[in-house]
């Protein structure tokens, strides 16, 4: 316990006690600036910092499982498939190649890369309709140019590709192709399956998603539909190295990196329009309806068509493979 022997000695102390309470609440305040900085220093910049660490993670994943299913070709003489070839877009202005990976997303990236390509602010991506984007002759393929050009393009641009949950995907893709009246699909398609599966041709009502299951079982996997044709055979991520591999199931962030890594404008964001605006998109509990009754057999067939799909690109087969758990 402190004493103060004279009155002098009390007013230096009390003086002092003066000049240490600004030092400590100078100390605190500087304490708490710097702790601040440091935080917004590191959510300034989230999506970079997680992006970069994603992304390395996916593709150490990737090219673990081509590595271990001997699909990547070191031959020098390599040339990309002709059929991927006509997945890639080319997207000159801003140096990357896309690939198209039906039912994830692909209508909203040719929107996305048609409107880089035009003048900033004479339209949006609300303007660019669903038949147009995918008709429309302003877009241009990898198969446009020679071996050689090719070649030289996939080295020196930015290569993107997005994926989504395989059997999300293709719930997904029975949706929308046989539940409307799609000019192709929800009649001479259907007719096919139809014939496949052994059911009448005349017989009405929609093509059932286990007849649809039956179909993609039997059918020649080379001339499978791009809309459930696995995605590493679309774009053949073992032997195309892609600097981004992006996730339907996190469009918005992987959409993001994308459009920052390419530089892009920074007003254009990715949209969100669907095909069907009045339906919700196919997720994991509408999907969980439609394996819930599926045989366990054919579920097992289908999990084989997509076996690579799940391990390239780290989605759980846990809920697909438990019987009756939906």
């Amino acid at each position: 316990m402190w004493t103060i022997p004279c009155g002098c000695n009390h007013s230096v102390s009390y003086k002092m006690q003066k000049v240490y309470q600004k030092l400590f609440i100078l100390l605190l305040l500087s304490c708490i600036c710097l702790g601040f900085f440091f935080h917004y220093q590191s959510i300034q910049y989230p999506v970079y910092n997680n992006g970069s660490v994603t992304q390395n993670h996916r593709k150490d994943i990737l090219k673990s499982v081509c590595l271990q299913n001997n699909l990547t070709n070191s031959s020098s003489l390599y040339r990309i498939d002709p059929f991927v070839a006509r997945q890639l877009f080319v997207v000159h202005s801003h140096k990357f190649i896309y690939c198209e990976v039906p039912k994830v997303g692909c209508s909203n990236w040719k929107r996305i890369i048609l409107l880089l390509n035009m003048t900033p602010g004479v339209i949006t991506a609300n303007d660019l309709q669903h038949e147009d984007i995918h008709t429309t002759p302003l877009l241009t393929k990898l198969n446009a140019y020679s071996p050689e050009e090719q070649k030289q393009l996939l080295n020196n641009y930015t290569k993107v590709m997005f994926t989504r949950d395989p059997l999300q995907r293709l719930v997904s893709a029975y949706r929308d192709k046989f539940l409307h009246a799609e000019p192709y699909y929800s009649t001479t398609f259907a007719d096919m399956i139809k014939a496949k599966v052994g059911k009448k041709l005349n017989s009405t009502g929609n093509v059932t998603f286990e007849e649809f299951v039956r179909y993609i079982i039997q059918e020649n996997p080379r001339y499978r539909d791009t809309h459930w044709k696995p995605m590493f055979h679309l774009c053949d991520p073992c032997n195309i190295q892609y600097d981004i591999v992006g996730k339907f199931e996190t469009m918005k962030q992987d959409a993001d990196y994308v459009l920052k890594t390419v530089g892009a404008p920074k007003n254009l964001t990715f949209p969100s329009i669907k095909h069907y605006s009045n339906e919700s998109r196919t997720n994991g509990n509408i999907s969980s309806e439609y394996f819930r009754n599926l045989p366990t057999k054919l579920l097992g067939h289908l999990m084989d068509i997509y076996r690579l799909d799940f391990s390239m690109f780290a989605y759980s087969t846990v809920d697909f493979e438990t019987e009756n758990t939906f």
